[in-house]
């Protein structure tokens, strides 16, 4: 029986010298191991075959190989299990540190280009410290801090200062066109619009600026103070004012020489603008929650834009401080808080105490619209409201300021309709003809900027958007708003129409209450009794009539005070419209006239009722037809009524156009009489209220 392979001596130790020798310490060459096997299952086959073939007298040899051979491919089998065992453990481990991986080689990446544009700008600082373009611009004064003066714009050696000033400025030009990526900004600045990079002498004549701008709107200092953004804001406008001129005189001839089209005081503009526009959107984004302090940025950011655009004469085609208001959290803060304040104000002017008259009321020349101050105030403020916006650069903004506007206007309707209520129980008084001004002024400027450029542009810009921002648009209301037929306050104007049309039919119907009332008497006179004209020595107002007419004379001048010229006109032609019916209908064909009826009622109309209503027009007699035409046929001497009535009945009776036309037509006979307005019935039954025929 052969001996263990363990009791074989010397085997393990060859065994493991081999897998040493092979294999080593790296775990991958693990894979060496089936090689191993192979080569060594082909040496024990050998062995096999020539201990088959050996002579018996070495059987002990050959058992002690044998199982030698088995106990090595036992061991290399369980390294096998090993090596496969590890190889899973591996896999998992790099499978599950693939993420980590990945995300640390972003961020080695960035380190990597951080570290590059770092080494660059240390060496583009060594560079700048070995110029001799910064120390020029030190002989030259620059940068001027202050108002600059004569002596410090021209000094002794300017001639040879300006000739070393073209040579390097030329040489700049030259460098950054042959590396036209941004040298000195490096990477883009939060807050700071994208552009094309300033020109490299601009950017490192900037440079002091820059310092000195961070030196004092930075960190803790005294001038870096949230409250007060017009610090920083001004003095970057001042820097603006006292380095243009050197720009123009030193700096842009030397740029007009190299041959490019740069405006070297709108690259100075520019420079500077990013600091401001870097430090405004840093506040900006520590201003949300602080309604007060948000307010005075945005307004000091207005005015710095309008400062920038108009003094300065920086392009509107280049972006200016606005856009940084336009960032969504900040405009959404923007549009929330100035619909805060416009509805604070508007109660405030609603409840102040002379909210229902007017400043004006005065002076006549200047209150031609009578409105009174609380709608005055609150088209004021839709007014700033639409200054603050017109400048944005984006349709989209200015259109959702637009929106807000609207809102605020149907909600200033709402409360004149819930005023008006309260009020409508007297619609005579001063506050319902107030608030009937108001609704008429409101609708006035409204239509008057329905026609203004700026809001046809809007209007334009909606089309294109769409429902964007103004909400779901109808195709006939798209349509309308794309060929300007509509506007953008076509709705408005319609709701603030009907409650104009609302109120003037309450107040006329109050006063034909009144004349109504004062009337009765009138209606009820004595027209079958009255003298001949010829028998009274002068005619006079019918005294039953006094009362209805100092009526209409005390409503119309109350009501000439206090309602505006156009809302007057419409009343007292509404009311003249009415009163014609009401005299027509209850007076005259509801009794009987002999001739000196009839011709006292021609007297009153004519020569009382019409003039109270001729200063307000030419021809009164015109808004009184029925009236009017009724005095003709009731006053026709004998022989021409009795003709115009055989002409009516005869048509009544028969065709009215006989063979021959030997009678003339019933409305021929009418107009030859002057009445066009009644009809020939109309005629008959007030030819049937005289009295006085003869044979009777």
């Amino acid at each position: 029986m052969a001996a263990p392979a363990a009791e074989v001596p010397g085997v393990r130790e060859r065994v493991l010298r081999l897998l040493e020798e092979e294999l080593g310490g790296d775990v991958r060459s693990l894979k060496k191991v089936g090689a191993m096997l192979d080569q060594l299952a082909a040496e024990n086959r050998v062995v096999e075959e020539q201990v088959l073939s050996a002579s018996s007298s070495v059987p002990l040899r050959v058992a002690a190989a044998l199982s030698a051979a088995e106990a090595s491919r036992a061991e290399l089998q369980g390294l096998l299990q090993k090596e496969a065992a590890l190889s899973a453990r591996l896999q998992r481990h790099l499978h599950g540190a693939r993420a980590w991986t990945e995300s640390l080689g972003g961020t080695f990446g960035q380190l990597d280009a951080i570290e590059r544009h770092m080494k660059y700008l240390q060496c583009l600082g060594r560079v700048e410290e070995l110029s001799d373009f910064g120390e020029v611009l030190t002989q030259l004064h620059w940068p001027f801090t202050s108002p600059p003066t004569p002596s410090l714009t021209a000094p002794a050696n300017g001639q040879e200062l300006g000739t070393q000033l073209e040579v390097l400025v030329s040489q700049l030009v030259a460098l950054q066109s042959s590396y036209p990526a941004p040298l000195l900004e490096g990477c883009s600045r939060p807050g700071v619009a994208h552009s094309s990079p300033l020109s490299l002498p601009i950017q490192i004549m900037l440079l002091p600026l820059n310092k000195r701008f961070r030196y004092h709107f930075s960190g803790n200092r005294q001038t870096n103070s949230l409250n007060k953004p017009e610090w920083y804001l001004t003095q970057v406008l001042m820097w603006m004012g006292y380095n243009s001129g050197f720009m123009d005189e030193k700096i842009q001839p030397i740029l007009d020489h190299t041959g490019i089209d740069i405006n070297a005081k709108v690259e100075l503009c520019r420079g500077l603008l990013s600091l401001a526009q870097e430090k405004l959107a840093s506040d900006a984004a520590r201003l949300l929650y602080d309604d007060a302090l948000f307010c005075h940025l945005v307004d000091e950011v207005l005015q710095f834009e309008k400062e920038l655009r108009t003094t300065h004469a920086y392009p509107s085609s280049l972006p200016g401080a606005l856009h940084v208001l336009l960032d969504e959290s900040v405009f959404q803060k923007w549009l929330s808080v100035e619909r805060k304040m416009a509805v604070e104000k508007v109660d405030a002017m609603l409840s102040a105490e002379g909210a229902w008259s007017s400043q004006y009321k005065d002076v006549s020349d200047v209150d031609e619209l009578k409105a009174p101050d609380c709608a005055e105030t609150f088209m004021t403020l839709l007014l700033v409201i639409t200054d603050r916006y017109r400048s944005l650069p984006s349709p989209q903004a200015q259109l959702s300021f637009l929106a807000l506007q609207r809102e605020l206007v149907d909600d200033f309707r709402i409360r004149l309709t819930q005023v008006m209520k309260e009020e409508s129980r007297n619609p005579l008084g001063g506050r319902y003809c107030a608030i009937l001004n108001a609704a008429n002024y409101i609708s006035t400027v409204l239509s008057d900027w329905s026609d203004n450029v700026f809001f046809l542009q809007l209007q334009q810009a909606a089309v294109a958007l769409g429902d964007e921002v103004m909400g779901p648009l109808g195709a006939t209301e798209a349509g309308r708003l794309a060929s300007l037929e509509g506007s953008l306050f076509e709705g408005l104007l319609g709701l603030l129409e009907r409650l104009r049309g609302d109120m003037l039919g309450r107040l006329l119907d109050a006063v034909m209450r009144d004349v109504q009332e004062k009337a009765q008497p009138y209606s009820r006179d004595r027209w079958l009794s009255l003298p001949a004209q010829g028998d009274q020595a002068a005619m006079s107002l019918s005294s039953s009539a006094c009362p209805m007419m100092l009526c209409l004379r005390d409503h119309l001048l109350q009501l000439q005070q206090r309602l505006c010229l156009p809302l007057f006109q419409m009343f007292w032609q509404g009311l003249a419209e009415k009163l014609d019916l009401f005299i027509y209908q209850e007076v005259i064909l509801y009794n009987h006239f002999n001739e000196g009826g009839a011709a006292q009622l021609h007297f009153d109309m004519t020569r009382n009722l019409f003039p109270l209503f001729g200063h307000y027009c030419k021809r009164p007699e015109n808004f009184f037809k029925h009236v009017k035409e009724a005095c003709i046929i009731l006053t026709l001497n004998v022989g021409s009524a009795l003709l115009l009535r055989d002409v009516l009945r005869e048509a009544e009776e028969h065709d009215p156009v006989t063979p021959g036309g030997q009678q003339p037509s019933p409305q021929s006979a009418l107009n030859e009489q002057g009445v066009y307005q009644l009809a020939p019935s109309d005629v008959l039954i007030l030819l049937g209220l005289r009295a006085s025929w003869p044979g009777q």
